[in-house]
């Protein structure tokens, strides 16, 4: 993609906003919106068409575009994958389409987790966490797959007031307000402390996917295991993460 090309772009679109320029635009960020869509696709599985998803994205990068205030010197990319992300989601929210059996059973996890820290002092392994819930290792790695689908929606639990509300807080809180900043390297700091929580592969995961940006097909292949295994490591180290980071479970998305 042309850097100065859209630098262009920008320039002519914040003088006068046609809807010819703001089409090029569209064109130029499509590509933002098939990464981000294909991110989420991941958790999503079957249950959304990756298309769909592509679709709910587009419509968060025209809101973006409109929105956008390129005389701030904000980088674009930044604002647009934040408002991409909340256009899906919130589509997805509206669906309302996980089962209700579902998120019981993503509830019945959560609190064998909770409860085996609080008496052990340390995260819980699977086997642990199996006889907490009086079934197999088996089942419980039937119930991580199920349940993988309502981490997107915890994820980004920090989005309900609003995506557009979040959005500018995030922007404020990264060009704007110096404190903020350093507030966020500390939150970063909490980050790394809880990837000592994880296995070693279940680290790696979470290092590979969101510090590296790697794909699941890619990294099955650096692990050299399958790409499903690949996604049962991280649902468990999203599940573990959550329960440390609490409502910073956000940091995961920032990248």
């Amino acid at each position: 993609m042309n850097t100065d090309y859209k630098q262009k772009l920008w320039e002519e679109y914040s003088k006068k906003r046609t809807p010819e320029l703001q089409e090029k635009i569209i064109i130029e960020y499509a590509g933002l919106v098939k990464l981000v869509a294909g991110r989420l696709s991941m958790y999503l599985g079957y249950n959304v068409e990756y298309d769909d998803l592509v679709g709910y994205g587009t419509f968060g990068l025209i809101d973006a575009i409109d929105k956008f205030d390129y005389n701030k010197g904000v980088k674009f990319e930044t604002y647009a994958s934040l408002r991409i992300r909340g256009a899906i989601l919130d589509q997805i929210r509206k669906m309302d389409w996980i089962p209700r059996s579902i998120r019981q059973k993503q509830r019945k996890i959560d609190l064998a987790y909770q409860s085996l820290e609080a008496k052990y002092g340390r995260a819980a392994n699977d086997e642990e966490v199996a006889l907490e819930l009086d079934i197999s290792v088996e089942e419980l790695e039937n119930w991580q797959y199920q349940t993988k689908v309502t981490n997107v929606v915890s994820l980004d639990e920090f989005m309900d007031q609003g995506t557009e509300g979040k959005v500018e807080q995030n922007l404020t809180a990264e060009y704007d307000q110096p404190d903020k900043i350093v507030e966020k390297q500390e939150l970063k700091e909490i980050l790394i402390k809880t990837l000592e929580t994880l296995t070693e592969k279940e680290k790696k995961v979470i290092i590979l996917y969101y510090y590296e940006e790697l794909t699941l097909k890619e990294i099955s292949q650096i692990l050299e295991v399958s790409e499903s295994r690949i996604s049962q490591l991280h649902t468990k180290a999203l599940q573990k993460m959550k329960m440390k980071l609490g409502s910073n479970i956000e940091l995961l998305t920032s990248y």
